[in-house]
């Protein structure tokens, strides 16, 4: 999660980020270019994003580019108010607006939104196909939200623009898209649907609500800025037109890049550091886990991924009824810092056969971070990607909040259901936890040139 401050004075106690980037913020005189890879966070951008040209964006020193600055600046309000007081410029873009992803990555064949770095604001949204269409439609719709997409990630404005998004840089935008089970039926493709799409089983914690799970259609938005994400909604939304009709849609955040000293795992709404035993791209077998080999039986696939989607409410009353001993138990690992019980760092390795002065595991046996590891699981693993939730109060005053749950694998069948079977079994944590919604979506690989996300599908 990169940092930047804005170029400009300080004022005197206001507390600025040390920068992650060798270079200063621009000026109010000069125009920023968008920066070629995402910011730095718990996984690099394995998009190799291209320099891109913000022509939607004014990117000159405007009180909606100060705002953008000083989004990451420790007490921005302040320090903007001191400037304007001052008489001084208006801060230009920082880093954080001007960064943009590529809808078409040069370096890999993978879509936008799996291994870039976590975004501060997510949309999920699951439309179904209206009644009669079919494969026709549906080529047409994508094609259409593939366009959109990728004019919406550059930084520039797709036609009957609703100006959301203006003075905003691209944010680190994605879309990514997706394929549900029933899709293939409605398109008459279902030869042509993979194994790996069959539907989830059920777990025993499972109270899904059918109106808010599955669909033919899937699409995950993040950005860095709500309303560049909230843009992006609004305009795939719009672009559906009479082809698809919104089946359910879902809201998230995470924390913004830049607001801690340094780059780290975020934390869940539990407190928790939440993502550290995530596979890496730097792993050897990274991709084999995460992304569809080239022996895949189904060839327009090969490249792409499978996502389940969870939302996941937390029982936070009763969860922060519990002591914080109690809680890292639970977990398995320290609140403070992410590292296992059995000590070190964040990274350090668990030590799963560590025991006490009592002669019991000092991880429990009904740990999260312990049933949920890969060694506890013949090696299975998924990348993680959630964004937290907060829908209001249910009618006890509880509040309506949780996780929108988004992990990625090769093979679901090996990945999560293998991982969540284990955890329905005896997890600790599962007290806490109530899954509410799921969906599992077949996501392409990322569209050629001139081509759009599922045309080796829809017209293979």
């Amino acid at each position: 999660m990169s940092k930047q401050t804005s170029g400009k004075q300080t004022p005197k106690g206001a507390r600025v980020p040390k920068a992650a980037t060798a270079s200063p913020a621009p000026t109010a005189a000069k125009t920023p270019k968008p920066a070629t890879t995402a910011p730095a966070g718990p996984a690099p951008d394995a998009d190799g994003s291209p320099t891109v040209e913000l022509s939607r964006r004014r990117l000159l020193g405007t009180v909606g580019a100060a705002g953008a600055a000083g989004l990451v600046v420790g007490g921005a309000g302040g320090a903007l108010a001191a400037s304007t007081a001052r008489g001084d410029a208006p801060a230009a873009l920082t880093t954080l607006g001007s960064t943009a992803v590529a809808f078409r990555p040069s370096r890999d064949k993978h879509q936008a939104g799996i291994t870039t770095p976590l975004q501060a604001n997510g949309h999920l949204v699951a439309f179904d196909l209206a009644p009669g269409g079919g494969r026709k439609e549906a080529a047409a719709l994508l094609r259409r939200w593939s366009r959109t997409a990728e004019e919406l990630m550059a930084g520039r404005t797709p036609d009957a623009d609703t100006g959301v998004a203006l003075d905003a840089g691209p944010s680190s935008l994605t879309v990514t898209f997706g394929f549900g089970h029933s899709f293939f039926g409605r398109t008459g493709l279902t030869k042509r649907r993979p194994t790996q799409l069959d539907p989830l089983p059920d777990f025993s914690a499972d109270a899904l609500d059918p109106r808010r799970s599955n669909g033919d259609l899937w699409i995950q938005i993040g950005s860095d800025d709500a309303l560049v994400a909230f843009h992006a909604l609004r305009a795939l939304q719009k672009e559906a037109g009479g082809a698809a009709r919104l089946r359910w849609q879902m809201n998230g955040f995470n924390r913004t890049p830049g607001a801690t000293a340094h780059p780290m795992t975020t934390r869940n709404l539990m407190g928790q550091v939440d993502g550290t035993n995530n596979p890496k791209p730097s792993d050897e077998d990274f991709d084999e886990r995460i992304f569809v080999g080239r022996d895949a039986d189904q060839e327009w696939m090969r490249g792409g991924s499978y996502a389940v989607v969870r939302r996941i409410r937390m029982l936070l009353d009763e969860w922060e009824k519990r002591s914080l001993g109690e809680q890292e138990k639970v977990i398995g690992r320290r609140k403070a810092n992410g590292a296992p019980l059995t000590g070190g760092s964040e990274t350090t390795p668990m030590r799963l056969d560590a025991n006490g002065a009592d002669g019991l595991p000092v991880i429990p046996a009904n740990a999260h971070a312990r049933v949920a590891a890969p060694e506890s699981n013949q090696g299975a693993a998924m990348l993680r990607r959630p964004y937290s939730f907060h829908d209001g109060f249910r009618d006890d005053g509880a509040p309506d909040a949780g996780l929108l749950f988004i992990c990625w694998q090769a093979d679901p069948l090996r990945a999560f259901t293998q991982i969540q079977r284990k955890l329905d079994r005896g997890d600790a944590l599962s007290a806490f936890l109530r899954h509410e919604a799921s969906g599992l979506y077949a996501v392409p690989p990322a569209a050629e040139a001139g081509d759009y996300v599922g045309r080796p599908l829809l017209e293979g």
